[in-house]
């Protein structure tokens, strides 16, 4: 082996290569110059290399960099020899370098060709730009959502707020209705004019009772604790036979226009707050028009896609009829829309507006499992879209009733359960003013053991639903034990989960909002008497 090197590397019988060139000095320059400018260019790309992968250690497969430089770097080499062998004859050098150089190009490739798939999965500039555009989107979306979640807890906060006020509120409101009935009722054995200042006065406090049962309902309907008892219903049909009050609300300089929808899909939603919750845009339209320009409400089928549903997170793909009250008023800024359903807010000057109506809206629709967008722009007007879910029933006709029987039939017996002494006293009276047989409980296990200690046959239960200890669905199931055939009727100022799921009342269930009057109860009593 060391013969073998030594004549390799013998250069004694060799004539260098510049004699094959017969030394023409433009030839040798020629081979030297340009030998000697890739040689340059040979070793720079290494440093280049090394500076890079020394520099980026983030950078994948940084060790196929080291053994490219290598290559490279043999390449110069052979160059280098290139110039020397034109006076030295040093062949044997120049071939172990070449093949020193034929080696590491050997690995290099084969280990090149396998990583290959991998070099392709890297992602371009081009890829990585359109990816950093798609998070960006992506995080505006979240934003968007982060900040529906949060309007959304913030309306839920206030809601259990308002629900747990309005319970002692509508309790209060009871006591002062129902003892200024009493007292009204008590003036007819007095002097004439006496009477009339009396009554004027307690027909002021009345006024002001039922201004505040309204604030009430609005509190509950925003924080959606609004017992709602839907029924397959016709929007054409109801929204046309409100159209006379409606023209009368917004006055002669409005114009009203209602553009009823072909083939309206039915949905299954309360009448009754379906009904207030119109008639609040309607009057939130009038005073946005300033007794001046045109009202629109129209109604359509709607169908929400994918696109739309995951731009309001709170509405789900599918069939909705749509409800659309527009204005020719001076329209809402940015601002003014994204507070616009929040209670108590109000553009109006101070004393002319409670900043609940479009808050009772919002409560109603979301209740309904519905969905309500404002669209609006500065002296543009301003667009309400109401969207509830189609029911897949027929909605029924309302039949004309007779005209509701006041008072006991004969000898009916009520038993009265009502937490509040106030209250109870109040119902108790106006039970016995209307000739039934009362009697009367503080709680669910007081009215039990008055039960079991003298029994007596009761036509009707009339009980609160939130008291301490048993709730009122608890006492009635406990009552119906003993007793098969009574009759029963809830009270509340504000429902919970009782005879309420999901916002509606369960099934059968007749159902008092407090405050009450006494036609309220004794039109509500007899129906639940005399019914079937």
């Amino acid at each position: 082996m060391w013969n073998y090197f030594e004549r390799l590397l013998d250069s004694s019988m060799f004539a260098p290569h510049g004699i094959c060139l017969l030394w023409e000095p433009q030839l040798i320059w020629l081979h030297v110059v340009s030998d000697a400018v890739i040689a340059v260019a040979y070793f720079s790309i290494p440093v280049a290399l090394a500076i890079f992968v020394a520099k980026r250690r983030d950078v994948e497969f940084g060790w196929i960099f080291w053994a490219f430089a290598l290559f490279i770097l043999a390449c110069g080499f052979t160059h280098v020899l290139s110039i020397v062998t034109l006076w030295m004859p040093i062949y044997g050098i120049e071939g172990i370098v070449k093949a020193v150089t034929a080696v590491i190009s050997l690995l290099t490739a084969v280990i090149l060709w396998p990583l290959l798939p991998k070099f392709l999965a890297i992602p371009s500039p081009a890829q990585l730009r359109a990816t950093e555009a798609a998070l960006a989107q992506e995080g505006l979306h979240r934003r968007e959502a982060e900040e529906m979640l949060r309007q959304s807890q913030k309306m839920e906060a206030i809601g259990q707020l308002t629900g747990g006020v309005a319970h002692d509120f509508n309790n209060l409101l009871t006591i002062i209705s129902g003892n200024l009935e009493i007292a009204d009722r008590s003036l007819q054995s007095w002097g004439d004019t006496t009477r009339e200042r009396l009554r004027r006065v307690i027909g002021n406090a009345a006024n002001g009772a039922q201004r505040a049962a309204l604030l009430t309902q609005r509190l509950l309907a925003f924080a959606r604790r609004q017992p709602l008892d839907p029924k397959p219903t016709n929007v054409n049909m109801l929204l046309a036979g409100m159209s006379d009050f409606f023209r009368r609300t917004l006055g002669e300089n409005i114009d009203l226009e209602f553009v009823g929808g072909a083939g309206l899909w039915q949905v299954e939603v309360d009448p009754g707050q379906m009904e207030a919750s119109i008639l609040n845009l309607v009057v939130n339209a009038k005073d946005a028009m300033a007794d001046k320009g045109r009202l629109t409400i129209e109604t359509s089928n709607a169908f929400i896609d994918e696109s739309y549903a995951q731009q309001n997170a709170d509405i789900p793909v599918g069939q909705y009829v749509l409800i659309a009250v527009s204005d020719t008023g001076d329209g809402m800024s940015r601002e003014v829309q994204q507070r616009a359903f929040d209670p108590f807010f109000t553009t109006k000057q101070p004393g002319q507006g409670t900043g609940l109506g479009l808050s009772q809206v919002y409560g109603f629709v979301k209740q309904s499992g519905g969905h309500v967008k404002i669209y609006s722009e500065l002296g543009e007007g301003t667009t309400i879209k109401i969207y509830l879910p189609r029911a897949h029933v027929v909605a029924e006709v309302p039949r004309q009733s007779d005209a509701p029987v006041v008072g006991s039939r004969g000898s009916e017996t009520i038993l009265v359960v009502e937490d509040e002494a106030d209250v109870r006293s109040y119902l108790v009276e106006t039970l016995q003013d209307l000739r039934y047989r009362v009697r009367e409980a503080s709680d669910g296990a007081a009215a039990l053991a008055l039960i079991d200690s003298d029994p007596f046959r009761i036509d009707l239960l009339l009980t609160d639903i939130v008291m301490p200890g048993m709730n009122g669905r608890q006492l009635a199931d406990e009552l119906r034990h003993r007793q098969p055939s009574v009759r029963v009727l809830f009270m509340t100022g504000y429902s919970r989960n009782a005879i309420v799921h999901q916002g509606r009342l369960d099934a059968g269930v007749s159902l008092l909002q407090k405050p009450l009057t006494q036609v309220l109860l004794a039109t509500k009593i007899r129906e639940i008497l005399d019914g079937p």
